[in-house]
């Protein structure tokens, strides 16, 4: 590549002008600033400063238009130079828009900032909104310079980059090159080539769509020893852009997708979180098993310790969390196993009707409390469906290995108790598709009440649909399908066990996807990959769950480690009075009307495991957590409000075991009693 034209470099001497005037602005500032005080200036001298700094800015601005007026006549002139190729043409045309573009943003940050001044001049002091408005509209054009400088410097970067490359070539096509130089030549440009192919401009695709907003964010470093080793670690993950990212409302981000995309990368932070996890987990669990509790609340206690109120050492919170939730998939997929379809079509009328009785007693007595202290109803629906949900996890966990039928011909309080809950799982889909209808609703006027209904109406009747689809699609799947595919399976993975896992997590996950398109819960899918698995017999079942158990337990601990790192012990001792009342009362309020309800629909001959069933629904659904911050970020209840479901869902939940098992000892004899706990 040529370098640029010495003629050329003429036509930048007044930018160099511009720099070197720097000093002076300096001095006129001072000056400024010592007029404006007062301090010995006359008013003829404060007139004679305004009118030079006048013709300085007139000057600067006229200088600047010659400038451009130069570029102008450059870029034709390079245009138009036969000698240069097309390559290079279009780098000193480039170079010479860079420059131009400088200018004029230089030009126009000065007139913003004389707009600025001239509207914070015609504010009210004393009006804060007036003034919180001038600074959002400040913030904005910051943010917005910003990212104009910084698409400029990445653009100069890539000029530079070039410009290196052009030399190198220059100096290639003057010495002869040896075979090895040679291959290494082509293979740097292949992976030029790769590099362009493969990298995304989210960056420049993104920033103009509608919703997106410019926010100012800090990149801190990993903290390292001072030594060489540490620091040399520090420089190579800053380049790999594995530091973390602030913005300014205390969100912290790390990379997900990377530029270069050729580099492998690891999350640290979070390989270090699920090591300390497992490893806290360990002493937890024993302890919680030598004192006669579930293992689970020392997973729970597990997540407490190392969370934001305990050592607060978890720094990927959300992708322990993503992964915990693969807990909840397997462990549905195991409950599936165990509830064949046959089950199902046993207890379909009670797992329908019994939920749903339950949830409207419990909005109506939400609406009833919610007056005499006078909340406002959109709360109290919210509050009382939330936690008229209750635990499918954890019920799940109580049910393995625990006793089936008790009585030939009678109801299997685990079938029914399992139906209710994966019903429970389809309400939850539901209320999270109509609530934001529910809230338009509520704040919409009289005259669209009736439109706001009839999508309610159009939105359940939607999910009805959804329903019929999967369930229709099971019957397929049943008669055509999931016998063929696992004897082709079993057959592919004779002395390979993992070929076959591999095959029920893909046709799990195959049902989980297919139940979040048609816009049901993903958990209703993974219960019914099991169930239809399931109805092949139970030898593969058996088979099935020698392999799928393991990474269910496992995955299992993430998953209630994850729900630990929302419990704030802090808060439940301040509140300790106030939260123990409030969780008796909701786990009494839930049991007996579980009783109530089940003693309406149950036969006559099955009421005996009305109790069991109602203690396993007398908890609050750790998906209260996530219900919960929806309704805080929409604004539906207030932080305490939030506050006081997670407290009352933990509480509740440490408090199951004790129901459960009174229950159990109560209902089941002892000879066919075998403990889930």
């Amino acid at each position: 590549m040529k370098a640029l034209d010495p003629s050329l470099l003429c036509l930048l001497l007044p930018l160099f002008h511009l720099i070197a005037s720097a000093a002076e602005h300096e001095e006129v500032a001072k000056h400024a600033i010592k007029l404006h005080r007062g301090k010995g200036a006359t008013a003829t001298q404060r007139r004679q400063w305004a009118l030079d700094s006048c013709r300085r800015l007139t000057g600067l601005l006229r200088q600047k238009n010659v400038v451009l007026n130069k570029l102008k006549n450059a870029i034709r002139a390079v245009e138009k130079d036969a000698s240069l190729s097309g390559e290079e043409k279009l780098f000193q045309v480039h170079t010479f828009e860079i420059f131009q573009k400088e200018l004029n943003e230089s030009e126009n940050s000065v007139f913003q900032a004389i707009y600025g001044l001239q509207r914070a001049l015609q504010g009210d002091y004393r009006d804060v909104v007036n003034m919180k408005e001038s600074s959002k509209q400040r913030l904005e054009a910051l943010r917005e310079a910003a990212i104009k400088e910084e698409t400029e410097y990445v653009e100069l970067l890539a000029a530079e980059k070039h410009q290196v490359e052009a030399l190198k070539n220059m100096q290639h096509q003057n010495k002869s090159l040896s075979m090895l130089d040679e291959i290494l030549e082509d293979v740097r440009k292949a992976a030029d080539r790769l590099e362009e192919e493969i990298e995304e401009h989210a960056f420049d695709d993104n920033k103009s769509v509608k919703g997106v907003n410019f926010e100012a964010v800090l990149r801190v470093e990993e903290e390292e020893a001072s030594s060489k080793q540490n620091l040399t670690k520090r420089e190579v993950e800053g380049d790999l852009g594995l530091s973390m990212l602030i913005d300014s409302q205390n969100n912290q981000y790390i990379l997900t997708k990377p530029r270069d995309s050729t580099i492998p990368r690891a999350d640290h932070h979070f390989i270090k979180d699920i090591v300390t996890i497992g490893m806290l987990s360990l002493p937890c669990g024993w302890l919680c098993t030598t004192i006669g509790l579930p293992t689970m609340f020392g997973y729970i206690i597990c997540g407490v310790l190392l969370g934001p109120s305990g050592l607060n050492s978890i720094k990927s919170i959300v992708q322990v969390e993503t992964l915990g939730e693969f807990g909840v998939f397997f462990t549905l997929f195991l409950v599936g196993l165990e509830f064949s379809p046959e089950k199902l079509r046993k207890v379909w009328r009670i797992s329908l009707q019994g939920p749903c009785y339950m949830t409207l007693l419990m909005i109506a007595f939400g609406l009833w409390w919610g007056h005499l202290l006078r909340i406002r109803p959109t709360q109290s629906v919210f509050i009382s469906t939330c936690l008229s949900l209750s635990s499918t996890p954890l019920v799940s966990r109580f049910l393995v290995g625990s006793a089936r039928g008790d009585k030939e011909g009678d109801l299997d309080y685990s079938t029914v108790l399992l139906g209710m809950l994966v019903m429970q799982d389809v309400q939850l889909g539901l209320f999270i598709a109509v609530m934001p209808t529910l809230i338009q609703a509520a704040a919409s006027t009289s005259s669209s009440v009736v439109m706001e209904v009839l999508r309610i109406l159009f939105l359940i009747g939607q999910i009805l649909f959804s329903l019929a689809a999967v369930f229709l699609l099971c019957l397929v799947m049943k008669t055509y399908l999931i016998g063929p595919y696992y004897r082709k399976l079993h057959l592919e993975s004779k002395g390979n066990k993992e070929i076959l896992i591999l095959g029920v997590s893909a046709f799990t996950f195959l049902m989980l996807t297919v139940t979040e398109l048609l816009d049901v819960s993903m958990e209703l899918g993974c219960f019914l990959a099991g169930a239809l698995v399931s109805s092949q017999g139970h030898i593969v079942t058996e088979e099935i769950m020698g392999y799928i158990e393991p990474i269910r337990d496992f995955l299992a601990i993430i998953f209630f480690a994850s729900i630990g790192l929302h419990v704030f012990p802090t808060f439940v001792i301040y509140e300790l009075t106030v939260l123990v009342f409030l969780t008796l009362s909701v786990v009494i309020m839930k049991f007996v009307l579980a009783v109530l309800v089940l003693s309406l629909i149950l036969p006559r001959s099955s009421q005996y495991i009305k109790w069991i069933v109602s203690a396993g629904l007398a908890q609050v659904s750790e998906f209260s957590f996530v219900l919960g911050s929806r309704a805080r970020r929409a604004g539906i209840i207030s932080r305490e409000v939030y506050l006081l479901i997670l407290s009352v869902t933990t509480l509740s939940l440490l408090l199951a075991p004790v129901l459960w098992k009174a229950a159990i000892t109560k209902c089941v004899p002892r000879p066919e009693r075998r403990s889930s706990l």
